[in-house]
């Protein structure tokens, strides 16, 4: 049975930047974490008090852009470049919820975006290796992780995964874009009793699930819906009409 539903904003809609003028404004940004983790994130199912301890602690707003730093705790998706946005807080909640990550494990993310899903994973896993198509993505998830003192136990490599090769084996995987497809081959890359976490299908309803490798078939477990941007490469191939 699927969990809450919980849809993007509407298409169409764009958050203001904020005027210069407005940056005087003194922010708590301590509240705003405990209000995020009260109000939004542990309503919405997230109860792994590691999750919710990390979230309320975590300085989110080093890795927003600076012209939305009034809105690093809102329940919304924030942009970053060329199409691409932070994850909400209450999907950053249940990711990590899902993975279950345990301090001796190893994680791969594709997409590092602004780097505080990276940031998470770290702390909570062992290591992490986070792929992002995207140089100048890749460089500033680097120099916000740097700025907030954390990811010493990460490598950000610029590659896109479906052309990337490696031997190495993870207890986790982690994608913080869509896929058109389940990507069931980056199962190859885990570790036996490893999972996949994934949004797949098509707008306007994707479907989040936790995917573990098996014997037989893949065990699937459907976790909520929700509705993000594709992966570079990982959208549907365009429907041509004669």
């Amino acid at each position: 049975m699927l969990g809450p539903r919980h849809r993007a904003a509407p298409a169409g809609k764009m958050l203001t930047p904020l005027r210069w003028n407005d940056r005087t404004m003194t922010i708590d940004y301590t509240r705003a974490r405990e209000n995020m983790v009260e109000q939004q994130i542990r309503p919405w199912d997230v109860l792994d008090l590691r999750v919710l301890e990390l979230l309320a602690r975590l300085p989110r707003e080093i890795f927003v852009p600076d012209a939305y730093k009034a809105l690093a705790y809102a329940d919304l998706e924030i942009p970053l470049s060329d199409g691409r946005k932070m994850l909400k807080p209450v999907i950053e909640g249940r990711l990590l919820q899902a993975l279950s990550l345990q301090p001796g494990e190893d994680v791969l993310e594709v997409g590092s975006g602004s780097g505080f899903v990276t940031a998470c994973l770290a702390e909570l896993a062992r290591e992490v290796v986070s792929l992002e198509i995207d140089p100048a993505l890749a460089a500033r998830a680097r120099a916000n992780l740097d700025t907030a003192g954390l990811g010493s136990n990460v490598r950000i490599e610029t590659a896109d995964v479906f052309a990337w090769q490696t031997e190495r084996k993870f207890d986790a995987i982690c994608l913080t874009g869509a896929t058109d497809t389940l990507p069931l081959h980056l199962l190859n890359w885990l570790r036996p009793d490893g999972r996949l976490f994934v949004v797949h299908g098509r707008a306007p309803v994707m479907e989040a699930v936790l995917v573990r490798g098996s014997v037989n078939a893949p065990l699937i477990e459907s976790l909520f819906e929700t509705e993000l941007a594709y992966l570079d490469g990982a959208a549907p191939a365009p429907q041509f009409k004669f």
